[in-house]
C-alpha cells in the first residue's frame, strides 16, 4: 500500500512496499518534475519528467555516454535493459532515439508498477516492460536482437550471483548482433575483488573491454560503480574518455594492457563458484 510523506510546499514522496524493500520516490527540490528513486533508503536512480535525457547519477551518465556512442546520432537502436528501476535509460535511450525498439526485465512487479503510476512513460515511447528474473528474461532475446544490452541488476543493493558468470555473459554475447554494446553497472570496494573477477570473467567471452569510473575508486580508496564496456568490435576509448574526463563527476577510463594489469590474476567466475557483488557500507549512502 502506498503511502506519501508530505512535501514542503511541493510534491509528496510517495513510499509503498514492493518485493525489494521499501521504496520512495522522492520529488526533488531543485527540479519540478525531477523524483529520485530510493529502495531501503539507498538511491537507485532519478527521473526528470520534463527532460528524460537528463541523467543525475554519474554511473547513469556514463552509460548515456555508451548509448550515445553505441550507433551514430538519431538511429534506431534495439536494446535490452536488465533491471528496470525508474526506467531511467529507457527513458533517455526514447528521448534521444526517438524511434528506438527496447525491452525491460524486472523481476520487481510491484517496483515497475509503482513506477509507471507515478512517473508514466511518454505515449509513442516503444518500450516493453517484462516481470521475470533477468537472466531468464534475457534467455528469450533472440539471437542477435540487441544493438546494446545494458545490466544493471541489484537486490539489497548487490548483483545477484547468477548474473556475474561467464554462463551468463555468454547469454548476452547470444542476444546481442555482432559489434553490438554490452554495458554493466558494477559496484565495489577495497580490495576490488568483486571488480576484478568480473573484468575476467566478460574477458573470456567479449575480446574487447574498457571499465570507467572514478579514480579513487579504481585506486581501491573507496566503494563506488564501476561501468563496463565489452563488444567484439574496437571500443570507442578516446571519445568515452574525453566525455569522462569533462564530466561533472570525472572519471577515468581503463583499456588495454592498463586494464589487463589492473585485472591481475583474477580467475574468471563461473555459475559453480559465483557469489552477489559486496554489501555496500552503510556510509555510501549517508
Amino acid at each position: 500500500m502506498a503511502k506519501s510523506r508530505r512535501g514542503r510546499g511541493g510534491p509528496e514522496s510517495v513510499v509503498e512496499t514492493v518485493h525489494g524493500g521499501v521504496a520512495e520516490l522522492r520529488p526533488d527540490r531543485e527540479r519540478p518534475r525531477g523524483w529520485t528513486l530510493l529502495i531501503d533508503g539507498a538511491p537507485q536512480s532519478h527521473v526528470d519528467l520534463d527532460d528524460p535525457a537528463y541523467l543525475e547519477f554519474a554511473y547513469q551518465r556514463r552509460l548515456g555516454h555508451i548509448a550515445d556512442l553505441a550507433a551514430p546520432p538519431g538511429k534506431p537502436l534495439q536494446a535490452v535493459h536488465l533491471g528496470g528501476g525508474a526506467l531511467t535509460m529507457a527513458r533517455y535511450i526514447a528521448a534521444t532515439r526517438p524511434r528506438a525498439t527496447q525491452q525491460v526485465i524486472e523481476i520487481d512487479a510491484p517496483l515497475v508498477q509503482l513506477v509507471r503510476r507515478q512517473l508514466p512513460l511518454e505515449s509513442g515511447w516503444r518500450i516493453k516492460v517484462r516481470g521475470a528474473d533477468a537472466r531468464a528474461g534475457l534467455a528469450k532475446i533472440p539471437d542477435g536482437w540487441a544493438d546494446l544490452i545494458i545490466a544493471d541488476v541489484f537486490g539489497g543493493a548487490r548483483t545477484p550471483a547468477h548474473l556475474t558468470s561467464t554462463e551468463f555473459v555468454g547469454e548476452v554475447r547470444r542476444a546481442l548482433r555482432p559489434g553490438g554494446f554490452y554495458a554493466a553497472n558494477l559496484a565495489d570496494g577495497p580490495p576490488l575483488r568483486f571488480l576484478r573477477g568480473q573484468l575476467a570473467t566478460v574477458r573470456t567471452v567479449f575480446p574487447e573491454m574498457c571499465l570507467t569510473a572514478d579514480p579513487a575508486v579504481l585506486r581501491g580508496k573507496r566503494f563506488g560503480n564501476a561501468v563496463l564496456l565489452a563488444a567484439d568490435r574496437e571500443l570507442p576509448v578516446a571519445e568515452l574518455t574525453r566525455r569522462a574526463a569533462t564530466d561533472p563527476h570525472a572519471g577515468r577510463v581503463e583499456h588495454g594492457r592498463a586494464l589487463r594489469d589492473f585485472t591481475g590474476g583474477a580467475a574468471p567466475v563461473t555459475d559453480a563458484t559465483a557469489v552477489a557483488s559486496p554489501v555496500p557500507p552503510a556510509e555510501v549512502f549517508d
